[in-house]
């Protein structure tokens, strides 16, 4: 069911879906032929978004599969562990995971039953930011329910993994899908500090 919203939010919408998708597996040929032909403008978004294209001009798909598995999968552990829990307590599996369920719950939002990852990894957490602004998961959700959900689950810790990914000493195509990340994450806690919502 597709929902009236504006395009500034649909664009927002978009971006949480794309940071989502490249963070939840390796982007495949297509997916970096795509992200090749992206374009950006002189403020910071674009000029993160037009260095993610020029990498991925450059990237193939077999590359960039070994680095998404040294960064996120490895052997026992990857470099980073992109999960609320692990960023906020410092363990896996903690309190943000079962605050982040009970406010799916409340929302009508259901983990996908082939998706074995907890709730509270970043690429979810992506894809439900996106879903609460489009109304994936009924009528799209208010500013404030956005700016509430934004607060509690997201804007506490995705700017610090998004820089840890930009700095990851395995981050190639992935340090500038985090300086995307991070500029964004930016963007989006200023405009819900400005919203009278």
């Amino acid at each position: 069911m597709s929902h009236a919203i504006l395009e500034e939010d649909r664009l927002r919408a978009d971006l949480y879906d794309y940071l989502g998708v490249l963070l939840a597996g390796p982007p495949n040929q297509g997916l970096l032929d795509q992200t090749a032909r992206l374009s950006g403008d002189d403020t910071d978004l674009g000029t993160a978004i037009a260095a993610l294209s020029r990498i991925a001009r450059h990237t193939q798909e077999p590359a960039v599969e070994r680095e998404f598995n040294a960064l996120f999968i490895g052997l026992g552990r990857g470099e980073l562990l992109p999960y609320a829990s692990y960023y906020l307590t410092g363990f896996l599996n903690e309190k943000p995971l079962a605050a982040l369920r009970r406010d799916m719950a409340a929302r009508g939002m259901t983990r996908a039953p082939n998706v074995y990852e907890p709730e509270d990894n970043i690429a979810s957490l992506m894809e439900m930011m996106a879903g609460l602004i489009t109304g994936r998961f009924g009528k799209p959700a208010s500013l404030a329910d956005q700016k509430t959900f934004y607060n509690k689950h997201i804007g506490p810790w995705a700017g610090h993994f998004f820089t840890d990914l930009e700095a990851a000493k395995n981050s190639v195509l992935y340090a500038s899908v985090g300086a995307v990340g991070r500029v964004f994450m930016e963007i989006e806690a200023q405009g819900f500090r400005m919203s009278a919502e």
